[in-house]
């Protein structure tokens, strides 16, 4: 495909996943509308029961977004006022406002190369206020969670994970969102597993902690329909979770999909020195990779952003360009140069299962005549 044929690869192209499903979609609509189920039914817990059994957990909560898991796992894991949490300033904005909504300090450190929260930069973050991690398992790859385990484990430290981008990804074997107290999962219409609007889980293997969820997810109301506590309204719709319930049993025809495009990518642009690309879907044992997203470092990002617009080629600056801390209304002092830097070179490509083979190659020919012309 030359430049002169692409007509448009979005970044992501909402209707067009719509439409491939359109009359599966609006088959579950039609059941759950004539079945009148629409909060806390069946669907919800046949769903939470296939989700905890994909990411090998014990228990999976359903809640209305993945903002909202993390604030309420926080909250149940015993986090609140006084507290320090530290978390990794390549994440979304959403990961911070969790803590700060749960009544703690938020407290941001270096990434690392791999772009996700560099060990020692959480070791070195650690006073006697701390007591927790919140590691963000950013775009489809599970953190180094062996040395963040042992970090923890010193200094006593809850671990909550930001699971929201790595439905399925896992480290040595286990899932993202297993390793600590509790994880956070995203079903955002764009990710791997995603629903029509908002939409969240928090899986957990903690019998207590998981009741806790339960109430704090439903204004403090216990199984017994009494109230043991303040909690809040977030469940998840019920009509959200038959959609995700049926489209969780292709989760892994999708992961599939991802991959294959990921190998792609890395097969064509992997000459070209001007770029840092993820690693290959094979290149490491000790991660199995979902790649819910393709972030590269370009150099000469904005000139290579405009030739892309310019043969109708969609790209994303994570985050809106800048790491949480670099938000200056959010009050953050920290400095954290590493992370600054790389946030001049960071882009996103489109990857999601919309997306042809020949679209992919499309992408890679665009970008290595920008390098090589």
């Amino acid at each position: 495909m030359t430049p002169a044929q692409i007509q448009s690869i979005p970044f992501y192209d909402y209707r067009a996943q719509f439409l491939a499903e359109e009359p599966e979609l609006a088959a579950i609509f039609r059941d759950c509308g004539r079945r009148g189920a629409f909060v806390l039914q069946q669907d919800l817990v046949r769903f939470e029961q296939r989700l905890a059994a994909l990411v090998g957990a014990r228990y999976a909560l359903g809640v209305a977004n993945a903002t909202d898991g993390l604030h309420l796992a926080l909250r149940a894991a015993g986090i609140g006022p006084g507290d320090e949490v530290i978390f990794c300033a390549h994440t979304m904005v959403a990961t911070a406002a969790a803590i700060h909504f749960a009544g703690a300090v938020p407290v941001p450190v270096e990434c690392g190369p791999d772009h996700l929260i560099d060990p020692v930069a959480a070791a070195c973050a650690v006073t006697r206020r701390t007591r927790a991690i919140l590691p963000t398992q950013l775009n489809g790859r599970t953190c180094d969670m062996e040395a963040l385990g042992q970090l923890a484990r010193r200094h006593d430290l809850r671990i909550v994970e930001d699971a929201a981008q790595a439905l399925g990804s896992q480290f040595r074997g286990q899932g993202a969102g297993t390793f600590g107290a509790a994880g956070a999962i995203s079903f955002y219409p764009a990710k791997i597993l995603g629903c029509l609007g908002d939409g969240g889980a928090v899986v957990t293997n903690d019998a207590q902690l998981y009741e806790r969820l339960a109430q704090l997810r439903d204004h403090g109301r216990g199984a017994d329909g009494q109230v043991a506590g303040w909690g809040l309204n977030s469940r998840l719709d019920n009509l959200q979770a038959a959609i995700l319930n049926w489209r969780i049993g292709r989760h892994e025809e999708a992961v599939a999909r991802r991959r294959y495009l990921a190998r792609i990518y890395r097969e064509r642009l992997q000459e070209l020195e001007e770029l840092v690309l993820p690693p290959g879907p094979d290149g490491d044992p000790d991660h199995f990779d979902v790649f819910q997203n393709y972030e590269i470092e370009a150099r000469d990002r904005g000139g290579l952003r405009e030739h892309l617009q310019r043969r109708g080629i969609g790209t994303l600056l994570p985050w809106g360009g800048k790491a949480v801390h670099q938000w200056e209304r959010l009050g953050f002092s920290q400095r954290l140069p590493y992370t600054e830097a790389l946030f001049e070179r960071l882009l996103l490509l489109p990857m999601n299962t919309s997306l042809s083979s020949g679209e992919v190659h499309a992408i890679c020919d665009a970008i290595v005549e920008f390098y090589r012309k």
